[in-house]
């Protein structure tokens, strides 16, 4: 452990060894500081756990919808290196609750090694997460929250983050018999790295809900494949309405070669949203400092918080159930009798829980996420409430540790435990130590590096853009024009084509019918004849004003493709000069 800074004149392969390692562990960045031996490292477990509300089990007959609003807002005062926290989001699964003993997730995934997850591994087989925050894998950085889709569908050995690419581990396309969301919107671009933001975030909110919705027909197989859409409905300032969905072939191909979860499937299954929402603190950066008298100190990012007239911050309002009569038996009547539907969520058949306050449990010093020591202090400074609205957030006391509305950043050891402290009390070597910036790292790890199930290079080098192939389901039938491009609030640049809906790449692997895809062909274009980005499908939240989506992201289509046609992103890029 003493020659660890020699490691930096080794070869490159020992420089991705390295990197790999601290995931895990903590290595000297500061070097000795004094006379006195005390040395500053620097760690990648700084704060983990969840803030989070739980909600009772839903009524039966309500899983064909869930939605909320959540708030958007600059959680650090600059952007990071090795910084992910997931703002309160969804985490939605299929529902089997007369599965007592079928493993969901056969051998040969990655899941399946997760043996606390057994035995049916029902929780981690298929899910619908994403949402809003701020993740390690993102290649560009502005300060704020970005949005992305997220959906697993077998059982962590793959994830699918856009009509294009995964969750951050890759920055080519994903191969084409592994697509799985279709872009369903004519107004609005979906970038790899997500969906930025403009203007004031302060918190302000982003309303988004999963609807299951009949866009394609049930199928006999093989595999049998069910008739639920999920498709992803936004409600911003300057957009509304349905963005993307996830194709069902996505959620039934797993049982292509594990018939025993047939139908089990979100093509198939109603939803459920795992007993509340959380706000996921994963990686965060500290320093630590042991003194000369041996007692240890712990430096973390500076994380701050909204805060309304009345001094709470309010991260979540408006959860709602949906039923398939608020929308999904609306579509079907419009397919059997060609009269359009408005789009909007019919309120007389949702379900709204009442929220309960879920006791956090947060750590430092874990592991990969095990064998953290518990904070202790953090309710002197806040309390998880739920206020008369039924909406879930942080009430800030008057403390000696930091001001209000901004988590505690300094800690000590104490015993088993790390105790909030104030900042005067914290020794200056480690007061003045500074984190490095986002853009800074080379290389991002997604955590599939330590798997031994999936293969494939999990270390990714940050500058390469996120690009797309020019064969394959991208090239036949290919695009209907040449390119376009906007530059975004992130420093990046988006570059996108026109598809026809139907020959957009995600679904030329499919082997759907001809009969088949005009079908859908037609019933998308009455699609963007009748739902606006500037009409109601949810409803307004009940507090605060809407966030605004980057402007830019907002298009148009061309002259002639007014209907019918959608913009797929084919490439991003950074358009800043930087000096990697």
């Amino acid at each position: 452990m003493k020659n660890k800074r020699r490691v930096l004149i080794f070869s490159y392969n020992t420089f991705i060894l390295v990197i790999g390692i601290l995931m895990v562990q903590s290595i000297p960045v500061g070097g000795i500081v004094d006379q006195k031996m005390e040395l500053v490292t620097e760690t990648s477990n700084g704060l983990h756990g969840y803030l989070g509300y739980k909600t009772p089990r839903r009524p039966d007959g309500f899983g064909a919808g869930i939605g909320f609003y959540t708030a958007v807002w600059p959680l650090l005062e600059q952007p990071l290196e090795g910084f992910q926290i997931g703002l309160p989001g969804n985490w939605i699964t299929p529902d089997n609750p007369n599965n007592k003993d079928i493993p969901c997730c056969p051998e040969g995934t990655i899941a399946r090694t997760w043996e606390e997850r057994g035995p049916t591994w029902s929780s981690v087989f298929q899910t619908q997460e994403g949402g809003l925050g701020f993740w390690r894998g993102n290649r560009y950085h502005y300060g704020f929250p970005k949005f992305s889709m997220n959906g697993v569908p077998d059982c962590y050995n793959s994830e699918i983050a856009s009509p294009g690419w995964p969750f951050f581990y890759r920055a080519e396309a994903l191969p084409d018999d592994q697509l799985g969301i279709a872009q369903l919107s004519n107004r609005i671009l979906v970038p790899p790295d997500g969906i930025t933001f403009d203007g004031n975030l302060e918190g302000r909110f982003l309303g988004y809900s999963h609807m299951a919705l009949p866009l394609t027909e049930e199928k006999p197989g093989p595999p049998p494949t069910g008739n639920q859409s999920w498709t992803l409905f936004l409600n911003a300032e300057n957009f509304k309405g349905p963005v993307a969905f996830y194709i069902p072939e996505m959620w039934s191909r797993l049982s292509k070669i594990y018939p025993a979860i047939e139908g089990m499937g979100l093509d198939t299954r109603e939803g459920i949203m795992a007993g509340g929402g959380a706000m996921e603190i994963n990686t965060v950066p500290a320093f630590e400092l042991k003194d000369k008298n041996g007692d240890l100190y712990i430096k973390i990012p500076q994380l701050q918080f909204p805060l309304n007239e009345n001094g709470v911050s309010i991260l979540v309002q408006d959860v709602t159930y949906y039923s398939k009569a608020a929308l999904f038996n609306h579509i079907l009547e419009w397919k059997k009798n060609g009269k359009a539907y408005s789009g909007k969520f019919d309120e007389a058949h949702t379900w709204k829980p009442s929220l309960e306050p879920r006791p956090f449990s947060l750590d430092q010093g874990a592991s990969l996420n095990h064998g953290g020591e518990k904070l202790k202090g953090i309710e002197d400074v806040f309390q998880i409430v739920i206020t008369d609205s039924n909406a879930f957030g942080l009430e800030w006391k008057e403390n000696s540790v930091s001001q209000v509305g901004r988590f505690p950043q300094y800690f000590k050891k104490v015993g088993d435990q790390r105790v909030a402290v104030n900042p005067e009390t914290v020794p200056k070597e480690l007061r003045d130590k500074e984190f490095p910036a986002a853009g800074s790292e080379k290389y991002y790890i997604n955590w599939r590096n330590v798997n031994e199930v999936v293969e494939g290079n999990f270390i990714i080098n940050k500058s390469l853009p996120y690009t797309s192939p020019t064969t394959g389901a991208w090239a036949n039938p290919g695009p209907a024009t040449q390119t376009f491009t906007v530059l975004l609030k992130d420093g990046s640049k988006v570059t996108y084509r026109w598809y026809k809906f139907i020959d957009q790449p995600c679904f030329q692997s499919l082997g759907w019918t001809k009969e088949a895809k005009e079908s859908l062909q037609k019933f998308v274009e009455q699609i963007h004849r009748s739902w606006t980005i500037d009409q109601e499908y949810m409803a307004p939240p009940s507090t605060g004003s809407l966030v605004a989506i980057d402007p830019v992201l907002i298009v148009s289509p061309p002259p002639g493709m007014e209907y019918g046609y959608v913009p797929i992103v084919v490439r991003q890029e950074s358009n800043l000069i930087t000096s990697r």
